[in-house]
């Protein structure tokens, strides 16, 4: 306990900092808890003038810092005058305009801050909401904020804070580039507040927004107010991690836990218990980790519920649920049941009782009364907020959930589990980084509720606890910029400042900032490089005669045996497309290889389409889809003909086991009696590699006894000059290398008609500077041909989808359309955007992404007022039916395409008045609960 003198000491400094610090002395007395030594600091520093980086760990309370720039712009300026005189004017207001990166954050935030300012000080922009926009506080979509920017909106007017929370999300490759679009053109007068996760370039960052906004306080806090505690459960046993905080800091992994993950894998290896059967005599059994009911049961009975286990799949997450169910799992009170069954019903009433019979509400409810659930991105958003609401207020206790729940929204848990470290980003399945590791794990331990957070990764046998070790000690990962220039901020910037600031602009930002301080680093690599290969030229020297014109024969053997290589596959590729392209319906053929391996017909030969030829077919094995020239290692041989019914259709089950039956009725032997194997052409020996040979053979190097020790040293510098000149070009490359492609998109758009030969931004430019999407250009260019006039709300619906919609996964089949005018409008749109790459790639720019068809079919469908049932249903998907999520994510982005065609000057009056009929056609059922919600 402290002494009466101690007590005295602190109340004066408190009352020293009350006076020095009046501002952050009110807002501290209405927090109701004392301010962390970071958040103080950071206070601080914002009363002083000073902008702030802030980077602390999730759930340490950063947002304080956030709402104390709101504090401030509320309280007014400190030399404000005051006067009695109730005829004055009144001093302008100091808005603050608080940011974030998703529209359920700001959702969350503008309530946070309606409960302790009032409704009438608060407002909210986002793509879906706009509510009291002129307040003096509003939060908003980082994007919204930066349309503003280049609109010269009315509403930037005294604005004098700017909050940036999840400022780390300038990494994003897809949005980043708006972080720092917004950094670099907010006016000078605006105090920027910014907040991050925990990252390791801190300093690096800050220096960037001492160069861009001036004097910028930097405040980085390691500290977890909850303490969490690693482990891993193996089997049916849970081991701590670490022995202690300080095995943490050395990433000791706890011997006890190393040991028995050591001995598990060698029974596992000896085969003990290794039952007969395939696979036997390989390896031992195959091992089974918990049970997915068995861990949340664990959990519970340990009391370390609520929790939220990570699962990075969808279909992972509902099938969780459907394990817990099944096993009898109930985690709730009958008085917690009644009251997750009232909070569901309130929130619903909106939504039409056959399409909650589609979404599996019944199933869903099931799960949420027993205290589970999932969370992932393919869910009805009200089904998603509504889990969420439930788990805060501790009335769901398990949620499976993939990674987007640790993106920014307030869910903390007493307990996260890993079942993997492995998740698909998309393209392939890569390991957690730390960062990721340290995101997902910080939700565990909620403030004010739990002493501590426990994050427990389930083990297996490819799952090593020293790499698990390494994820949760390194706290902190590099901030990397994804900026990168494109056609809509080009003109956008031309236009506000001309052509040469706007080159000067760019190489303000922090990628070009990082990309310049690289440059020392590889220069200096350039120069180790040098010598070392001076090193290994000095070992690969031969006293018999000249090494380096010896080596030089082998590598142009080696060189001319690939060449010949890729010469026969290109015939034997050209071959198979020329196979397939006089396949007809009806055609029997063989599939040589792949997993479709064995007999198929042909339902749809779709030629004369775009690219390569991938007739539709059906196997014996009942798949139907299109086969591509990769699957054919030989041409493609009509082996018989059947008929196929006139109006198939190869998504009814039974036609195709109908029809499969008559492929298989054929007699025609599956694999054709002549297995997998390529035939090998037995040509004569190349000329050229045949007198390459001869001269190896009679260099005088080749006799020497030495001769394969000095090629491998010859063989290392060959390897290190090449990795060199990379180096050498990525110097020069990085080198002004944002405003070498600013001058290229220049010259594209000049040479289109959207900037003038002078520099001057014309009426196409202006059009084009309005549209914020990621095809912005080949949407321009739809706009001036005229591709969309004359269609109907559905149909227009449609055709604007395939520049919008992405595919979560590549479909081998291309998706159909309907007939008519969308076909004829995404014909068009195609042969533009095929326009444009080749314009592109002339330039040596990144291609505009592809138009994707995926989404016309459930959009045209919804928009014509169609059953959500039959919408879903005619997703191009993989795996059946769309998520109701995905449709509504996907239908709320063709509806701001819409929205910006409606506002658009580009837009003719008649697609303008479509625009909006299309707008209110899809904005019905789920999507306008959506809207209101």
């Amino acid at each position: 306990m402290s002494s009466p003198a101690e007590r005295y000491a602190a109340a004066r400094r408190r009352a020293a900092q009350a006076s020095q610090f009046p501002a952050l002395d009110e807002f501290a007395l209405d927090l109701g808890f004392d301010l962390d030594d970071f958040q103080r600091e950071a206070c601080q520093s914002l009363e002083r003038g000073s902008g702030v980086l802030v980077c602390a760990p999730t759930g340490a309370g950063k947002t304080v810092v956030g709402e104390f720039a709101v504090h401030l712009a509320l309280r007014g300026r400190p030399d404000d005058p005051v006067t009695a005189d109730d005829t004055a004017t009144p001093p302008p207001r100091r808005k603050c305009f608080y940011t974030t990166p998703i529209k359920a954050l700001s959702n969350q935030k503008y309530h946070d801050l309606v409960a302790r300012y009032g409704a009438e000080q608060v407002g909210l922009l986002t793509g879906d909401n706009a509510i009291n926009g002129d307040a003096p506080v509003v939060v908003m979509t980082t994007e919204v904020l930066r349309n503003m920017l280049y609109a010269g909106s009315s509403t930037l007017q005294g604005l004098a804070y700017v909050v940036m929370d999840e400022v780390h999300y300038l990494a994003d490759r897809f949005r980043g580039g708006v972080w720092e679009e917004v950094i670099i053109h907010l006016p000078a007068s605006v105090t920027l507040v910014s907040l991050s996760a925990t990252v390791s370039n801190a300093e690096e960052f800050a220096d960037w927004l001492v160069t861009v906004r001036g004097e910028t306080a930097v405040v980085v806090s390691e500290h977890r107010p909850v303490p969490l505690w690693q482990h891993m459960l193996v089997g049916k046993r849970m081991f701590d991690l670490f022995h202690d905080a300080d095995a943490a800091r050395k990433h000791d992994v706890h011997p006890e836990l190393l040991r028995y993950t050591r001995e598990t894998v060698r029974r596992l290896d000896l085969g003990e218990g290794r039952s007969a059967g395939p696979g036997a005599g390989r390896r031992g059994p195959r091992w089974r980790g918990p049970m997915r009911p068995d861990i949340v049961d664990r959990l519970d009975r340990e009391g370390l519920l609520p929790a939220i286990l990570f699962i990075f799949s969808r279909a992972g997450c509902a099938a969780a649920v459907q394990q817990c169910l099944a096993a009898g799992l109930r985690l709730t009170s009958p008085d917690e049941r009644a009251e997750i069954r009232q909070v569901v019903e309130s929130r619903v009433t909106a939504i039409p009782g056959e399409d909650l019979t589609v979404l599996g509400y019944w199933e869903w409810l099931d799960g949420l009364e027993r205290g589970l659930a999932a969370h992932h991105a393919g869910m009805l958003p009200v089904f998603k907020e509504i889990v969420e609401e439930l788990f805060v207020r501790g009335l769901v206790k398990a949620v499976f959930a993939t990674e987007t729940l640790a993106l920014g929204i307030n869910m903390p848990a007493r307990c996260v589990v890993l079942e993997r470290l492995v998740k698909y980003n998309g393209e392939a399945h890569v390991d957690l980084t730390p960062g990721e590791y340290t995101q997902l794990t910080g939700r565990a331990g909620r403030r004010g509720i739990d002493v501590e957070g426990h994050a427990v990764v389930v083990w297996s046998p490819e799952t090593d606890p020293r790499q698990v070790a390494g994820l949760a000690s390194t706290r902190t990962y590099p901030l990397r910029s994804s900026f990168r220039p494109s056609y809509n901020m080009a003109v956008n910037l031309v236009g506000t400042v001309g052509a040469e600031p706007a080159r000067a602009l760019l190489e303000s930002s922090f990628a070009q900032f990082q990309a310049d301080r690289s440059v020392v680093g590889l220069a200096r690599q350039v120069q180790r490089n040098t010598e070392t290969i001076e090193a290994y030229g000095a070992e690969a020297a031969c006293h018999h005669g000249d090494f380096d014109e010896y080596f030089a024969l082998r590598v142009a053997i080696a060189d001319r045996e690939k060449a010949i290589a890729r010469q026969g596959q290109t015939q034997r590729k050209a071959a198979a497309v020329a196979s397939l392209e006089r396949l007809r319906v009806g055609d029997v053929i063989r599939v040589p290889s792949g997993r479709r391996a064995g007999l198929a017909v042909v339902l749809d030969p779709a030629t004369g389409g775009f690219g390569e030829p991938r007739p539709l077919v059906l196997t014996q094995d009942r798949w139907a889809g299109r086969v591509s020239p990769g699957d054919f290692t030989t041409p493609a041989e009509v082996l018989a003909r059947i008929r196929v019914p006139k109006h198939f259709n190869h998504r009814s089950p039974g036609a195709r086991r109908d029809l499969a039956a008559e492929v298989s009725g054929t007699g025609l032997d599956r694999h054709g009696g002549r297995r997998g194997g390529r035939s090998r052409q037995v040509s004569g020996e190349d000329h050229q590699i045949t007198q390459l040979r001869t001269e190896l053979r009679n260099h005088p190097c080749h006799a020497c006894p030495e001769r394969e020790d000095h090629a491998r040293w010859a063989e290392r510098r060959r390897r290190l000059e090449r990795d060199t000149e990379e180096l050498r070009e990525r110097v020069s490359g990085r080198t002004g290398s944002l405003a070498r492609t600013f001058d290229r998109i220049v010259a594209l758009l000049t040479d289109r008609g959207y900037l003038a030969r002078d520099g001057a931004v014309t009426d196409a430019g202006r059009m084009l500077g309005r549209i914020w999407t990621e095809a912005d250009l080949l949407v321009a260019e739809c706009l001036r041909r005229g591709v969309w006039n004359g269609l109907s709300p559905a149909e227009l619906a449609a055709a604007v989808s395939v520049v919008v919609f992405e595919a979560r996964r590549d479909v081998d089949e291309r998706a159909s359309l309907p007939r008519g005018p969308v076909a004829d409008a995404v014909d068009e749109t195609l042969k533009l955007w095929g326009e444009i790459e080749a314009d592109e790639a002339a330039r040596g720019l990144n291609a505009t992404r592809e138009p994707d068809l995926g989404f016309a079919w459930p959009v045209y469908r919804w928009a014509r007022g169609e059953v959500l049932a039959k919408v879903l249903g005619s997703g191009h998907e993989i795996d059946g039916e769309m998520p109701a999520g995905d449709f509504v994510r996907w239908a709320r982005q063709v509806v701001d395409l819409l929205g910006q065609l409606a506002d658009s000057g580009g837009a003719s009056p008649e697609l303008r008045s479509t625009a909006r009929q299309a707008i209110a056609a899809i904005n019905r059922g789920v999507l306008a609960y959506h809207t209101s919600a």
